[in-house]
């Protein structure tokens, strides 16, 4: 397993919280080789923005300062830790013309979603924030993903299966959905719930690197 490092203070490692419990960002996280600990946000998801890339840029925020207001509090765990802490909040939205697509309510909704998107190009965004003692970063990743025409049947067949009902947009690009999957543009990682390869470069541009 690799160990994240500030380049600044080589002889010092860094401790990674990942603010989230989803399995698919610990998944991404976990193949990448980065060692790290779960503590998961329990703020209230207040939405004040209505873009999508500053829907999640808001969130990635608020989840990252609750989850460092709790490592770094006395009675934490972490409290005398004598690695460095690194917290990582993330949000993940789909969108269609700008419309955002959470997880479908049911079985309609999910219908309704899959739909919209059949023969278009829609977005999915993610909003990265990465708290440390010293420094603060957010960002948002977004990748074009583009669908085949899929006809009733089909997505009738799919959303029976029960993949989408816990999925942001009806789908999960990592499971049966990826046959109807035309091209996508940006990053696939972003898709599934987690930029890791933007996460770690822009990480490297403020002198943490591995």
């Amino acid at each position: 397993m690799w160990r994240l490092m500030l380049t600044e203070e080589c002889n010092r490692g860094m401790k990674v919280i990942l603010g989230s419990a989803s399995p698919r960002r610990k998944e991404i996280l976990s193949r990448a080789g980065i060692e790290y600990d779960v503590v998961v946000s329990d703020c209230e998801e207040i939405i004040k923005k209505t873009l999508p890339s500053e829907v999640v840029s808001e969130l990635s925020e608020a989840k990252a300062e609750d989850v460092w207001r709790k490592v770094t509090s006395a009675e934490y765990r972490y409290s005398g830790e004598e690695d460095e802490l690194l917290v990582i909040g993330a949000d993940t939205v789909v969108a269609h013309e700008n419309e955002i697509y959470c997880k479908p309510l049911d079985r309609d909704d999910a219908v309704r979603m899959l739909k919209n998107i059949s023969g278009c190009t829609h977005q999915v965004f993610t909003g990265v924030t990465v708290i440390t003692s010293n420094k603060r970063l957010t960002f948002v990743s977004c990748t074009d993903v583009s669908v085949y025409d899929i006809n009733d049947k089909e997505i009738e067949a799919y959303v029976d299966s029960g993949e989408p009902m816990d999925k942001a947009g009806a789908y999960a690009i990592q499971g049966g959905f990826a046959k109807y999957i035309r091209e996508i543009k940006g990053e696939y990682n972003n898709v599934v719930g987690f930029p890791i390869a933007r996460t770690l470069h822009e990480l490297k541009a403020i002198g943490i690197d591995f």
